[in-house]
């Protein structure tokens, strides 16, 4: 007679046995699938979905200098110091200074366009020359009419580094250029990154620009440094760079087919080239084979002792880098979600409190309707600076939409920041933009909300915007709290 403990053992060898088979046909079937269509399963899969995932760790690692630059051009300190006549320059070497340290940049500057001075975490490195062609992309700087330009130079401060600078334009408040604000980012640094994706991907990774020069690129390469220079690159060079994307395929001086996924990355205005030889997929799939084998292996032991999987997934986040609201000059949604993401972990990791001001300026459409949208706009900015003004450095002012916008209050409690929402209550009130011959004003209401941690943004706004509704039907020009 079977026991029940023989029954058991039948059973389990019986399910791995199944297993063994189910997982070996499922390998073979994709390995031979995959080998017989490896050309399209490359050119428009693979390549494809490594450019997303690099494009999507590049808005991370890359596009980090240009969020601060743009942050430090709009910065009020910066503007408000500049326009005050540059009076003690300690104050403005201390927040280059705590930008490079928060940040972990290798540098950060602020070039005034009156006295040309090169401020610098260390002091003034020196004046600009319009002479010196190491000052030309100052100069250039000027007459962009982009609001930014990223180029690779020696540093100023240390003509022995070669780095990755994000320049900023930076504008005073009747929008004439005063200067210019940057970071730079370690070209070693850059180079290890690029060399990290090359290992992980298994691809060849570097950047060209515009007119096909190659900008960026890792260790090893020893290509032609321009594309129309490449074998077999030459009658392809004008579709790569004329087209957001493309997916092709050439054959290099070896002979060798290559495919190659293009992107443009707009806010570098370069292109992220990735690409890979025909054997190599070849070679990556029968790898790819005894690797299934092995995690199949792995996995039917898994299955016999805990009986379920975790499967990962790719999160992608495509950010267009536009930072800021283009009438009021605040973050918009995207730049405000990214910094309150670091906002959260920080306030995590110290364990204190922050919170969130919902402001809505009341009867805003009436305005428009008496004065038009040319005075609701000049009262609009002027609302703005008034609460710039009484706001902190380290305080994020969002424009949500339309007339209402988002205030982040890091190390604040709920009870300061129901205190600070009245003050700005009360300054708005009394506040007056002159349009024409009359007088303007508003007034807000407000809603407050403390962060709970590991909330998500959505959550702690729905708070915020109910309470700021509880403001809206007690009769407006009030704070209530969530």
């Amino acid at each position: 007679m079977a026991t029940p403990v023989s029954d058991s053992r039948k059973r389990l060898v019986a399910l791995a046995a199944m297993l063994a088979v189910g997982f070996m046909v499922t390998t073979l079937v994709s390995y031979f699938v995959a080998r017989d269509s490896l050309e399209r399963h490359i050119a428009d899969e693979m390549l494809p979905l490594t450019s997303d995932n690099i494009y999507s760790e590049i808005q991370r690692d890359l596009l980090r200098p240009f969020l601060i630059s743009s942050l430090m051009a709009s910065d009020t300190f910066v503007r408000d110091w500049a326009l005050g006549g540059e009076e003690d320059s300690a104050r403005i070497q201390h927040y280059l200074r705590e930008i490079q340290q928060r940040y972990g940049t290798i540098t950060a500057f602020f070039i005034s366009d009156r006295t040309l001075n090169y401020y610098h975490p260390s002091g003034i490195v020196k004046t600009m020359d319009p002479e010196d062609p190491a000052d030309a992309w100052y100069f250039s700087l000027r007459k962009l009419a982009n609001d930014y330009d990223i180029n690779i130079d020696r540093d100023t401060a240390d003509r022995s580094r070669l780095a990755v600078f994000t320049n900023y334009r930076v504008l005073d408040y009747e929008g004439r250029f005063i200067g210019s604000t940057g970071v730079g980012l370690s070209v070693h640094s850059v180079i290890a990154l690029i060399d990290n994706y090359q290992h992980r991907y298994g691809r060849r990774i570097y950047f060209v620009d515009r007119q096909g020069e190659v900008m960026l690129h890792g260790r090893g390469f020893n290509l032609p440094k321009t594309l129309r220079d490449r074998p077999g690159l030459e009658s392809l060079v004008t579709q790569i760079l004329t087209t957001p994307s493309s997916s092709l395929i050439y054959r290099d001086s070896a002979g060798d087919e290559v495919f190659l996924n293009s992107r443009l990355v707009p806010e570098f205005g370069w292109y992220l080239m990735v690409e890979q030889h025909r054997d190599q997929g070849k070679e990556r799939i029968a790898v790819t084979l005894v690797i299934n084998v092995l995690i199949s292996l792995g996995i039917m032991t898994a299955v016999l002792l805990v009986a379920h999987f975790t499967q990962r997934g790719y999160q992608r986040r495509l950010v267009e880098m536009a930072t800021t609201d283009k009438l009021t000059g605040t973050l918009n949604r995207q730049a405000f979600e990214s910094l309150f993401e670091h906002a959260a972990r920080a306030t995590i990791r110290r364990d204190s409190t922050m919170s969130l001001l919902a402001i809505d300026l009341d009867h805003f459409k009436s305005i428009n309707d008496q004065f038009g949208h040319q005075g609701g706009d000049s009262l609009l900015k002027g609302v703005v600076g008034l609460l710039k003004e009484q706001i902190r450095d380290s305080d994020v002012l969002c424009r949500w939409g339309g007339e209402e916008f988002m205030l982040l209050l890091e190390d604040c409690s709920l009870e300061n920041a129901l205190q600070r929402a009245e003050q700005l209550r009360a300054s708005v009130k009394a506040f007056r933009v002159r349009y024409g011959r009359e007088d303007i004003g508003v007034t807000i209401s407000v809603g407050v909300a403390e962060y709970r941690p590991r909330e998500t943004l959505e959550a702690l706004v729905n708070r915020a915007d109910r309470a700021l509704y509880s403001a809206k039907r007690a009769g407006r020009d009030c704070v209530r709290s969530a």
